[in-house]
């Protein structure tokens, strides 16, 4: 749609401070001249302004002009929180409006960005900066952003962005919407198992005042419930159950009015650590193994080691005199009755029932089992006859009856089928089917009542087994000679590996358990791994953030051990079951930025809105919503209205053609002056 415009130009023989100056001599002169009547003065006048205007070279110009189209920039939100209610559906009817728009403009290109999320949030202006960069800054009408105000890369000014043009902001969604959200203000990185953390919480709800109930979780598992005031920040304690990353879960029951229940959600990774876990080693007579059950629990830092062995029993008469004995006397009160509860785990190493400690004292070890506590004991020739610690209360919590033999003779400790799965046992170094282990050289004949063999000897006798007694854990060992691996006999074994894992799996080691179900997400796969006892692995049942349900098989990776891969998308917590266990993982942060705050809002793009003068239109939910009319403006002009939004015409064009015609042409140019300055001196002659 080419156009030809006629104008007058210029094209100066000097420069304009030499023709300027030459116009001003013409003025001093016409009013010197008129001032002192002088004759002549007049058409000398007119000379050298004739003498300026010829300098100047006036020329008419015929251009014929191609215009250039103005450029209208839509950024449209493709975030999480535009899924919710009909904010993408308004959307699209405002991208669809623009589009008929530039359809039917010629000199209005339309130019589309969709703008993501990442971990920050909304990443609005990343689609502004990239728009500007492939559009004439100079013929940019007007950037339309469709979005619900939930952006999360807002620069600190204008400047940032570079634009000289009207910024609108088409808001979809419903603003008189209430929605419950939970806040965590504050939460720790670490705590210590077994103790609790501390939250600092928030629930926010536009609709309504009073209470609400929230719900933590510890990976997955049975609810603790809190009830906290709405609005006011509130502390609450959750215990730490594990070592190692936890995922606590925060869960607000839902509100009267809700925008979506994501945000009712939020979780923390709390890592897990250790305190110096308290150990009692009792030792029931000295001898070779004694040594290496010190020099073990010795070894490793993170553990207070309590150790007594039983010198001289009351029943036993001799002269030797006390002091030479021992430097204290045995607390059996302060040990089994005031302070039991203290210890992680209590080990009997070769312990023989005598008159030291009464019946009722090995009661409350069985009850300290039970409520949670570990107990280790380390079987000697005592524990087949009537000294035997099984013909005590701790027979409750035992996993082996002895049978009244014992062997003497040397023999290679196996591994069962069971102890080839089980975490404890499996892969230590020189073990398998057929361990290349020393031997131990007297083992105490007894039944296992229960629990895991993970040892055995040749023909079948139970050596190591673990038993789940109430809330506690008990292990024994049916041999008084696993020091010789320590020692090295005959090559020795895996001694410190081997009972460092029994050692830690009775104080609930989540990674020697021997059902597992752990899942951790990265580069778009979630990875799940089950560690099972069982030939198979139940069906894995997987809950997405979205709500999405699935049910997938696991396939064995060795023994004991399936896997499953996947991809992942999105971001928020995916809930796991496999059999009785669950356990959570998180897709992406943990608490995306993203779903924080659901409500539209204008806060983030006013400042700009403004400042560019454009216009602010909450539209509404849906296909229906109330869109603003499009005009095309002028520059200088209002370019927004309460009901639309202006797109400016920059009326930017090329020149295809140009025709330029001198308006004094030379020869004539000459004449005039010859002509003037004629008159002049005529006149002055007279």
């Amino acid at each position: 749609m080419n156009a030809t415009v006629t104008a007058l130009d210029f094209a100066p023989l000097l420069p304009w401070s030499v023709i300027a100056g030459l116009a001003g001599l013409a003025l001093i002169a016409t009013l010197a001249g008129g001032v002192m009547r002088l004759s002549g003065w007049i058409w000398r006048t007119l000379a050298i302004l004739g003498i300026a205007l010829v300098l100047a070279n006036p020329s008419l110009v015929e251009e014929e002009r191609d215009p250039l189209a103005d450029v209208a920039i839509l950024v449209t939100d493709t975030s999480s929180s535009m899924d919710i209610g009909g904010r993408n559906d308004a959307a699209n009817a405002m991208a669809e409006a623009l589009r008929r728009e530039a359809e039917t403009d010629p000199l209005l290109d339309l130019v589309e960005v969709e703008a993501g999320e990442s971990a920050d949030g909304t990443m609005l202006f990343d689609g502004v900066n990239a728009a500007l960069a492939s559009a004439p800054p100079d013929r940019i009408a007007g950037v339309v952003l469709v979005t619900d105000g939930q952006v999360h890369d807002a620069p600190a000014s204008l400047n940032a962005i570079n634009v000289d043009a009207p910024i609108h902001h088409v808001m979809p969604g419903d603003r008189e919407a209430g929605d419950r959200r939970l806040v965590i203000e504050e939460a720790p990185r670490y705590g210590i198992v077994g103790q609790t953390v501390q939250f600092m919480i928030r629930v926010e709800d536009d609709a309504m005042q009073g209470t609400a109930a929230v719900d933590f979780r510890f990976e997955g598992g049975e609810p603790q419930r809190f009830t906290i005031p709405i609005g006011r920040s509130t502390r609450v304690e959750v215990p730490v159950e594990r070592r190692g990353q936890n995922v606590i879960e925060a869960e607000v029951e839902a509100g009267p009015e809700e925008l979506s229940l994501i945000n009712n959600r939020a979780a923390v990774s709390v890592n897990g650590v250790r305190d110096r876990l308290r150990v009692l080693l009792v030792t029931g007579e000295p001898h070779n193994g004694a040594r290496a059950w010190r020099d073990l629990l010795k070894s490793d830092p993170s553990v207070d080691l309590v150790h007594f062995t039983i010198l001289r029993p009351p029943d036993r008469r001799d002269s030797t005199p006390v002091d030479e004995l021992a430097l204290i006397g045995f607390p059996v009160q302060e040990l089994f009755v005031e302070r039991l509860e203290e210890f992680d785990l209590v080990i009997f190493d070769r312990y023989r029932r005598r008159n030291i400690m009464p019946p009722l004292y090995f009661d409350y070890i069985a009850r300290y089992v039970d409520n949670g506590g570990a107990l280790l004991v380390t079987a000697g020739p005592p524990f087949a006859g009537a000294p035997s610690l099984y013909r005590t209360p701790l027979a409750a919590v035992l996993p082996v009856r002895p049978t009244g033999y014992i062997t003497d003779g040397g023999f290679t400790p196996e591994t069962t089928e069971t102890g080839l799965r089980h975490p404890v046992t499996a892969g230590l170094a020189g073990g398998g089917e057929t361990p290349q282990w020393g031997r131990w050289l007297r083992h105490i004949h007894g039944t296992a009542l229960g629990g895991d063999t993970l040892l055995e000897t040749p023909d079948g006798h139970p050596l190591l087994v673990l038993q789940r007694s109430g809330e506690g854990r008990a292990a024994i060992v049916m041999s008084d000679q696993t020091w010789l691996w320590a020692r090295g006999f005959e090559g020795g074994g895996p001694y410190a590996e081997m009972f460092r894992r029994v050692a830690h799996w009775l104080m609930r080691e989540p990674e020697l358990d021997e059902e597992r179900l752990t899942a951790y997400a990265t580069e778009g796969e979630l990875h799940v791994d089950r560690v099972t006892l069982a030939d198979d692995a139940p069906p894995l049942e997987i809950t997405w953030p979205d709500g999405r349900e699935e049910t997938v098989a696991m396939g064995r990776t060795e023994d004991g051990r399936f896997a499953a891969v996947m991809p992942a998308e999105g971001s928020g917590l995916v809930r796991l079951r496999s059999g009785d266990l669950t356990t959570v993982a998180a897709l992406g942060p943990i608490n995306p930025v993203e779903f924080a705050d659901l409500r539209p809002t204008g806060d983030a793009l006013d400042p700009f809105v403004e400042a560019t003068g454009g216009g602010w239109y909450p539209v509404g939910d849906g296909a229906d919503a109330d869109l603003p009319a499009l005009r095309r403006t002028r520059a200088g002009a209002d370019q927004a209205g309460r009901t639309w939004l202006g797109l400016t015409r920059n009326e930017r064009y090329v020149v295809e053609a140009s025709t330029r015609t001198p308006l004094l042409p030379g020869l004539l140019a000459v004449l005039l002056l010859a002509a003037f300055l004629g008159l002049g001196w005529w006149r002055e002659g007279r």
